[in-house]
């Protein structure tokens, strides 16, 4: 009976010990999500890329972290909770001509990134594949051509040029189909007080702000609805790469880790 009844007691003061552990699970668990959570609403959140309309700058398979608080806080920046905002952003900082910006079209339910070309009151343009903006033709620098072949197999040609904003000293790099695309020309657009004009680098292989929303374009973009700035790629992988899977990790682009985007 004795050895019995010391065995009950012993149960009995673990299982305070028991509960108390199983409490401080459950808080950490809670305070990590929490943390999670701020971090990503309010500072950094990672995108992955899954198309080449960013070519050559980003490349599908890239993994990239965007900034929150470069932006300020758009009714998209704690998705997929929508923020009560209906124009503009908290804390709002404007963007500036280059940013490569992750955002959600009026009425999409997925997110965009491209590369921020015109800014509220621009009137920007495409004649003969060449960007114009407020009617000056943007400085060019041909750099390369490239030969490849497409889904069809058919080979297709390109150029890849510098290309560089009158208030931007940094170039950023663009692709040119040779075949040309019903973008190359377009009329003049005129950016909306509040909106932002889009493009992507991969200027024959994007559906951008050169097209309404209608036909799977972007149109010009609320200011509401950015997102956050690309900083840089935090890694790239291959179309074959497979996280659980060992075997596929040589699909790793290894020149491609922690690459600013600027």
């Amino acid at each position: 009976m004795t050895s019995n009844t010391e065995d009950a007691n012993k149960t009995g003061n673990n299982a305070p010990k028991t509960q108390g552990a199983l409490s401080e699970t459950i808080l950490t668990i809670v305070v990590a999500i929490v943390i999670a959570f701020i971090l990503r609403t309010f500072l950094f959140q990672a995108f992955h890329i899954p198309s080449a309309s960013m070519e050559p700058s980003l490349q599908g398979g890239d993994y990239i972290i965007t900034t929150k608080y470069s932006l300020g806080y758009g009714k998209y920046a704690a998705d997929p909770i929508k923020l009560p905002v209906k124009t503009g952003r908290i804390m709002e900082r404007e963007p500036k001509r280059g940013d490569i910006i992750v955002f959600k079209p009026t009425g999409s339910k997925v997110h965009f990134i491209k590369r921020l070309i015109g800014l509220p009151g621009d009137e920007v343009q495409m004649i003969g594949g060449f960007l114009y903006i407020n009617g000056q033709r943007l400085v060019t620098e041909k750099i390369a051509d490239e030969s490849q072949s497409d889904s069809g197999g058919n080979m297709v040609r390109s150029e890849v040029y510098k290309e560089y904003f009158a208030d931007n000293l940094l170039p950023h790099t663009v692709k040119h189909l040779l075949q040309g695309n019903n973008g190359d020309d377009t009329g003049v657009f005129k950016v909306p007080a509040g909106h932002y004009f889009f493009m992507g680098d991969n200027r024959d292989n994007s559906r951008d702000s050169r097209f309404p929303i209608s036909v799977g374009g972007v149109g010009s973009v609320p200011a509401a609805n950015l997102v956050g700035r690309a900083e840089f790629v935090l890694l790239s992988v291959n179309e074959d790469f497979v996280l659980f899977k060992p075997w596929t990790w040589g699909n790793i682009r290894t020149g491609r880790f922690f690459k600013g985007l600027r």
